[in-house]
């Protein structure tokens, strides 16, 4: 077991939801907290979805979606769905036929707003043919994307009319026998998706899937989203994520995990603790943990690396860390293993000797959590 274990004051007590199946991911209940994204690429052209949708699964994303807008979509999805290693959901927007032909095609789950649909009877048909080719679906309301007569009661998109909107969708889906879903309230301001969340979690027990829609760019959109995610996730709310990036979808991936690591929720690769570095380090901090990122992004055991530049603060955060490497003087520094001293390494050799001892950590806490489960 790494030595980064939870603590009783920094535990989160998750909302009760019941769980569904997105393919073979469960959604809600007990079950982790899953790290979705979105392919970005043209979905027809196959080669280069599923290249994409690869790259994804091995950053550590558990679903990833696609956009099914046309019949080439649709029909290039049963390719992309046969060479995936995780399921994978199709967004459906407008056309039910597009729904219809995606759950033929595999998909693991249709996300559809259904009252963009059309009338009953093809909402039925979208939730037939999700049954029988055991699809889940997710309600996607959108504050961008209201119906009218909402618009028309409220004045503007506000929390209210945001939940109002999922309860009515969940309602034409229940009303179908249907209950083989999760849904999401997003919102590009971060207090009105925050606020629309709340009101639907206490409104219904299905999953939810978090996100705070058209975030911005890498760095404003991971500030947004850690800001709105966040503090939902502090407060219990969420099965599922997604952040929303203008960048690869790699990315989200990555930050979807770190914001999940920072509140505990979930843990996957080495969690590097490093200083912001000063005139006091006896090394370069900020080059040497841009390489370690690099170099250990294969490393996907939790594990915690502390990286600190002088004795400051050094020898206390290697305490509660794995692997540690402090900065002292004469170009070397100090190395930890599991919270102690250990040896002294110098600043040249430190980053090899730190990647081969961090794999030899995750390689100790494989085989102690295989032993575990063979128990």
């Amino acid at each position: 077991m790494s030595i980064n274990h939870v603590r009783p004051w920094r535990s989160i007590e998750r909302r009760k939801s019941r769980q569904i199946m997105v393919g073979n991911v469960p959604v809600g209940g007990d079950a982790p907290i899953s790290v979705q994204t979105m392919t970005n690429t043209i979905t027809s052209d196959v080669k280069a979805t599923v290249d994409q949708v690869l790259r994804c699964a091995e950053a550590g994303a558990d679903i990833v979606r696609v956009s099914t807008p046309d019949e080439a979509s649709t029909k290039a999805l049963k390719e992309i769905v046969a060479e995936s290693p995780v399921p994978i959901v199709a967004d459906i927007h407008f056309h039910y036929k597009r729904a219809i032909e995606a759950a033929e095609a595999g998909a693991a789950c249709l996300r559809i707003n259904p009252g963009n649909i059309g009338d009953d009877s093809r909402v039925k048909e979208v939730i037939r043919a999700a049954r029988d080719h055991g699809c889940s679906i997710r309600i996607g309301v959108n504050a961008g994307s209201l119906e009218k007569d909402l618009l028309e009661k409220y004045g503007e998109p506000c929390p209210e009319a945001m939940v109002e909107s999922g309860l009515d969708h969940i309602r034409i889906l229940q009303d179908n026998d249907f209950h083989e879903f999760k849904i999401s309230v997003k919102a590009s301001d971060v207090f009105l998706a925050a606020a629309a969340y709340q009101g639907i979690a206490e409104a219904t027990d299905a999953p939810i899937h978090l996100g705070i829609t058209e975030a911005g760019g890498l760095t404003t959109g991971t500030v947004k989203s850690a800001i709105g995610l966040g503090n939902l996730l502090w407060m219990g709310i969420g099965d599922t994520l997604r952040v929303s990036l203008s960048a690869d979808p790699v990315e989200e991936v990555k930050v979807g995990y770190e914001i999940l690591k920072g509140l505990g929720l979930r843990h996957r690769g080495v969690n590097v603790i490093s200083c912001p570095s000063c005139a006091r380090q006896g090394f370069d901090v900020i080059k040497t943990v841009e390489i370690l990122e690099k170099r250990l992004e294969h490393v996907k055991t939790p594990m915690s690396l502390s990286i600190i530049g002088c004795v400051v603060n050094g020898p206390g955060e290697a305490l509660m860390t794995d692997v540690g490497f402090t900065g002292g003087g004469a170009g070397h520094g100090m190395v930890y293993l599991a919270g102690k001293q250990s040896h002294k390494m110098s600043n040249e050799q430190m980053v090899d000797h730190i990647v081969e001892l961090v794999e030899k950590r995750a390689a100790e806490i494989e085989a102690e959590n295989a032993a575990q489960a063979a128990e």
